[in-house]
């Protein structure tokens, strides 16, 4: 990736992949988030991921599609 990941503020200090996407507008929905997730299309911290309920936490980067984002705690 050759930019630097978008920041993606999250409230708690858990979440999981597929909704992070959606928060991202990395994806539609929950439909194509599960589709792209299973079929190996996204990959945190640089390893390839293919189940969508995978907890993530601020400071987890996500690739997509030739976006990334890291995850930050909100306030």
């Amino acid at each position: 990736m050759s930019t630097d990941p978008e920041p993606l503020s999250i409230r708690d200090d858990m979440i999981r992949l597929g909704q992070a996407m959606k928060l991202a507008n990395l994806v539609e929905d929950g439909q194509q988030a599960r589709t792209v997730i299973t079929e190996g299309y996204v990959s945190v911290n640089g390893q390839t991921v293919t189940e969508r309920g995978r907890q993530l936490h601020p400071g987890d980067v996500i690739e997509f599609s030739g976006r990334a984002v890291r995850l930050e705690k909100g306030v």
